[in-house]
């Protein structure tokens, strides 16, 4: 068995902690937030949390919790506890560390894994508890990139790695844009977004933040059109939802150099450029790259 997280009203969320778990908080702590993640996202495919799977335990948290148990026949107390795990179904189990977590599973850990890799700058799609067919590509660039073997397992290894902090900015860049951010990095509703939104009108330029060589120009699904740029100590930087593309694969270009124009391409809800810092494959916040 291992740590199940409660929610205690007014939004604390603390452990239980059953026999043979391999820790444990105290009971005034808070709960690691990939299990209030998890929580989170159990919650949300219940239709019952609205928010973001942030890994934040808070008001709509312990709210979502009550409103489940309501509707379960539960006793109405705000804690995530046995009883509530339960009838939250594979949701609700097992517990994070008490398996290794590969392709094809499902579950509370599952989702904790999800979220952690997010965070970590390696999304594998929306939070949802289920390792679809991108969970594999994210798992093993984060091991990758972490110096373990990449086999697509989840162990011990991968987990405590993934409980460290995110890469830093080896580099410093400029805006790539006139315009004002808006959406920025992090979580999003049921997914992770990896990079700033500057909304902008379609045909606004756009261009390089730093000095750097094109290794990709052209068409890339939900970024629809989009251009890499690599500055070279593992960092790149990505462009995406342009109208037009003003430069070639391998070509070199400057700072300020013009990469293309704002559009609305891929899934793109509007005209704005979405843009992505990378380290190592990793998405970090551009916000600590941008001077």
């Amino acid at each position: 068995m291992g740590a199940l997280a409660r929610i205690v009203c007014p939004g604390i969320v603390v452990l239980v902690v059953a026999a043979g778990a391999l820790a444990a908080t105290r009971a005034d702590a808070a709960a690691p937030p990939a299990d209030v993640a998890a929580l989170q996202v159990a919650l949300r495919a219940r239709g019952l949390y609205a928010g973001a799977v942030d890994g934040i335990a808070g008001p709509a948290t312990a709210g979502a919790v009550r409103a489940f148990q309501a509707q379960a026949g539960l006793a109405v107390d705000g804690v995530a506890g046995p009883a509530t795990h339960a009838a939250l179904g594979w949701r609700g189990a097992p517990p994070l560390r008490s398996r290794a977590v590969t392709a094809g599973m499902r579950g509370w850990d599952v989702a904790a894994v999800q979220f952690l890799l997010a965070r970590a700058g390696f999304p594998s799609g929306p939070f949802d508890g289920e390792a679809g067919p991108h969970f594999s590509a994210a798992l093993t660039g984060f091991q990758a990139r972490a110096g373990l073997a990449a086999d697509g397992v989840a162990g011990p290894a991968t987990l405590g790695r993934l409980d460290g902090p995110s890469p830093g900015a080896p580099i410093r860049l400029r805006q790539p844009i006139a315009a004002a951010p808006g959406d920025g990095f992090g979580p999003r509703a049921g997914g992770f977004h990896t990079g700033i939104d500057f909304p902008a009108p379609v045909g606004t330029p756009v261009v390089a933040a730093g000095p750097g060589c094109v290794t990709f120009a052209g068409w890339n699904d939900g970024y629809g059109m989009l251009v890499v740029l690599s500055h070279g100590a593992g960092v790149t930087t990505w462009y995406a939802h342009l109208s037009r593309i003003a430069v070639s694969p391998r070509a070199c270009v400057t700072t300020g150099a013009l990469v293309g124009n704002v559009g609305a391409t891929g899934h793109a809800t509007g005209p704005h450029l979405h843009f992505e810092v990378r380290v190592r494959g990793a998405a970090i916040d551009p916000r600590r790259a941008l001077g």
